[in-house]
């Protein structure tokens, strides 16, 4: 059934969206790799092989989605990735609200302008699967991080959206679910241990779920974490 299912990944051009979408393409879906970027997110195409196309996608750009939801295929998984980490040091209390408004507009506001343009189809059409890169950062269980305000409140606020988009596709064959890679060896963390394929593989199952599987969950190699 893979080969028949088409994946669309923001921020694909490169580290653990890139690992994303070459982990999905091995499993063999058709994969649309986008990016800001449309020039890197071809290039990251070509390199990856014939299951995967590169096309222009700026999650900030209402006018870009709004191109991309009209040019591109029926999309059956949808993967969240595109993010930024602006703010590593800064105090809650000086933090330039300039910082946290561009946070907010590509970590949240991003995934929901993608979200929108693209889940009303699988809703339609009785199947979807929608992952949102997460962050242990966002979670109150495991707790928030003060040393990047603005990061770790865009990171909450996906795990809200992921809450809420999963209660309105409840019964429509459309799982929603967020992902926390953990600390992932990218261009944002070049110190973490993790690698962006080994993470790909924890966003990839949860992006090939089987029907009935889990849907409003905060997922880490297969298993539930609290919110």
């Amino acid at each position: 059934m893979a080969e028949h299912r088409t994946a669309l990944i923001t921020g694909a051009n490169r580290g653990l969206g890139r690992a994303v979408a070459a982990e999905l393409a091995d499993r063999g879906l058709r994969v649309l790799a986008t990016a800001r970027d449309g020039r890197a997110a071809v290039r990251t195409a070509e390199e990856l092989g014939p299951r995967v196309s590169g096309h222009e996608l700026d999650v900030s750009d209402p006018r870009s989605v709004r191109r991309a939801a009209g040019r591109l295929p029926a999309v059956d998984v949808l993967v969240c990735n595109a993010g930024v980490l602006l703010d590593g040091g800064r105090d809650v209390l000086t933090e330039p609200l300039e910082l946290v408004r561009d946070t907010l507009e590509v970590n949240l506001l991003g995934g929901w302008r993608v979200v929108q343009a693209f889940v009303p189809g699988m809703v339609r059409r009785g199947w979807g699967r929608v992952v949102f890169v997460s962050s242990g950062t966002g979670s109150f269980r495991l707790g928030l991080w003060a040393g990047a305000p603005a990061y770790s409140l865009s990171k909450a606020a996906v795990n809200a959206l992921t809450t809420m988009l999963a209660d309105r596709t409840a019964d429509t064959g459309v799982l929603v679910n967020a992902v926390n890679p953990g600390r992932v060896r990218t261009r944002m963390v070049p110190d973490a241990e993790r690698t962006a394929q080994e993470a790909a593989v924890d966003i990839a199952d949860a992006a090939t779920l089987p029907d009935g599987g889990p849907t409003g969950a905060f997922l880490r190699d297969g298993e539930h974490l609290g919110w």
